[in-house]
């Protein structure tokens, strides 16, 4: 298999594995998450679900689901005919298949517990982790190193790892918040919620949110007055894209009373933010690839072919002369 295509099967991966973030929260904010009662069968009695809405609901997400898994298996197998193989990409392709079991059995869980915060916080979170390896396989996949580099300051790459690490801290608190609220995922029967108060839990998830748009705003500054990458840039300012709109969604859910319809974007917002942070970040960390004609390495945000180890003394000039 060719470089080019792994790559894009790498690409379809990801994508397909934020999407089912999507229509997992749809279950939940259509209070479907209970359609099926029973996991891996809908019923007592069968696979398939009866004629009703909520489980139809949920088992057309299952079924997604099952879909975006053999998808992902295909990727996996295919890491073991690309060529040349390569090491990383192949633990990283099948770390996808071993995340993605977890997430079955983690979602069967959930509905043998009756929906119980923790195991659904469990399940988003473990999402989370998914398409953060799912990117990195994206990002060292990439067959068409560019030529040329540029450097990069240490407070830089401290910054936006920091930014990074703040952003997860945000997704945390907002599955605490949704564990809190009223969207339990079933509103035929009582779930139990996490027994915080309200308010408060939301008040520290918008403060941490406000901490990582200044976060961000600081890394928009920051990469205007170094000399960086185009490629961090535009990646900069994706991020700021989708801290602004999640921000802006995150106020609207609020001052309406959370209904579900904008919920379901703060969600799709949520997962839009983090895939932009871990895309920032991957543009500061150097990933050593292997190469017919030699090696590439990335460095500073840019793929740089390179033979004989010259890379290594480049970038070690780079550091010493910020």
């Amino acid at each position: 298999m060719s470089t080019k295509l792994f790559h894009r099967l790498a690409i379809a991966a990801a994508a397909l594995l934020a999407l089912i973030v999507v229509t997992g929260a749809a279950v939940r904010l259509t209070s479907s998450g209970l359609g099926c009662p029973t996991w891996p069968r809908c019923t007592p009695h069968s696979f398939v679900a009866p004629p009703s809405y909520h489980a139809l609901v949920e088992f057309v997400n299952r079924v997604v689901s099952a879909a975006v898994g053999i998808f992902v298996g295909i990727v996996a197998v295919a890491a073991l005919l690309r060529r040349p193989r390569r090491g990383d990409l192949t633990w990283l392709a099948w770390s996808l298949v071993a995340g993605f079991v977890g997430q079955a059995v983690i979602g069967g869980l959930s509905v043998r517990y009756g929906l119980a915060p923790g195991w659904v916080m469990a399940h988003f979170l473990l999402s989370m982790v998914l398409l953060w390896a799912a990117l990195l396989l994206v990002h060292r996949a990439h067959p068409d190193p560019a030529p040329t580099t540029r450097p990069m300051r240490r407070e830089l790459r401290t910054l936006v790892y920091v930014l990074a690490t703040v952003a997860s801290a945000v997704l945390v608190l907002g599955t605490v918040t949704t564990g809190t609220g009223p969207h339990a995922g079933d509103s035929t029967r009582h779930v139990t919620r996490l027994a915080l108060p309200l308010e408060r839990v939301t008040q520290l998830h918008a403060d941490a949110a406000l901490l990582l748009t200044g976060l961000v705003v600081a890394t928009l500054f920051a990469v205007r007055l170094t000399d960086t990458s185009t490629v961090v840039r535009r990646r900069s300012a994706l991020l700021a894209a989708a801290v602004g709109v999640q921000v802006v969604i995150g106020y609207v859910q609020y001052f309406l009373n959370l209904p579900a319809s904008v919920v379901e974007l703060h969600v799709a917002g949520a997962t839009a933010l983090w895939c932009a942070a871990i895309w920032l970040a991957l543009a500061m960390t150097p990933v050593t690839t292997d190469r017919r004609s030699g090696r590439a390495e990335v460095v500073d945000g840019a793929m740089v072919g390179v033979h004989d180890g010259s890379i290594v003394s480049q970038h070690d000039r780079i550091e010493a002369h910020p």
